[in-house]
C-alpha cells in the first residue's frame, strides 16, 4: 500500500464520530477481552443496514454489542436483530448497550449458545441481513447457513474478511487464513449470490442473494 493509499485508509477508519453509547460499549469490550469492530466497520454496517431496509436481521458473534448498536441504527424502527453467542457475559453486556443505546427490548432477541448449533433452528429465508463476526474455523457453515436463512436480495456481511492482509498473500498458509481465502473464492463463485469485498477494517466481504 502506498503512503497516500495508507493515509487515506486511516482517514477513511477514523472519521466516523461516535457518541458515548458506543465508547461505553468500548469499555465493556475491552474488559471483557473482546476486540470490537472499528469505528469505520460499525459506520458501514450502519450505512448497510439502513440502505437494505431490512425488517430481520441475524448477527452471529454478539461481542459486547457494539456491533449490535451499530446495526440497530440503522435497522428500521419495527425491525428485530437477533444475535448469538456462546458467552452469556457476552450478552449480558450487549443487552446493556442496546438498551443505552434506547432499542427498545422488543427489537433485539439474544440467544445464548453454538451457533451452529443455534443456526438451523432459524427459519429457512425469514431474514434480510446475515453479518457474521465469530470463529473463523466455523466460518464455511455459518456461511451455509446464512444463504439458506436469507431472503431474495438479502445481505450478507462477513468481518476480517482480509484476515489483517493476510488472505491476499497465497504464500501465507495460517489455518485461519487459508479457510477465510476459501470462503472469499466459494462466495464468489457461489452463483446465487453477487460480492464483492470492500477495505473497510480488516476485510468486509458483502454478498447479495438473487
Amino acid at each position: 500500500m502506498s503512503a497516500d493509499k495508507s493515509t487515506s485508509w486511516s482517514y477513511a477508519e477514523d472519521l466516523p464520530a461516535e457518541d458515548e453509547v458506543m465508547l461505553r460499549a468500548r469499555e465493556r469490550s475491552f474488559e471483557l477481552g473482546v476486540t470490537p469492530i472499528g469505528r469505520g466497520v460499525g459506520a458501514v454496517l450502519t450505512v448497510l443496514a439502513a440502505s437494505s431496509k431490512a425488517q430481520t436481521a441475524v448477527e452471529i458473534g454478539t461481542g459486547a454489542g457494539v456491533s449490535g448498536v451499530c446495526l440497530l441504527r440503522g435497522l428500521g424502527p419495527q425491525s428485530v436483530l437477533t444475535t448469538i453467542d456462546v458467552d452469556v457475559e457476552h450478552l449480558k453486556a450487549a443487552r446493556e448497550a442496546f438498551a443505552e443505546a434506547g432499542s427498545p427490548a422488543n427489537r433485539t432477541r439474544t440467544i445464548s449458545g453454538r451457533a451452529g448449533d443455534v443456526l438451523p433452528r432459524l427459519t429457512d429465508a425469514a431474514y434480510d441481513l446475515v453479518f457474521i463476526d465469530a470463529d473463523k474455523p466455523g466460518l464455511p457453515g455459518y456461511v451455509d447457513q446464512a444463504i439458506r436463512l436469507l431472503k431474495s436480495r438479502g445481505l450478507l456481511i462477513i468481518n476480517d474478511a482480509l484476515d489483517k492482509d493476510r488472505v491476499a498473500n497465497p504464500a501465507n498458509r495460517d489455518a485461519t487464513t487459508v479457510v477465510l481465502r476459501q470462503v472469499g473464492k466459494t462466495i464468489r463463485d457461489d452463483e446465487r449470490l453477487a460480492a464483492t469485498m470492500l477495505p473497510t477494517g480488516d476485510g468486509l466481504l458483502v454478498a447479495v442473494k438473487k
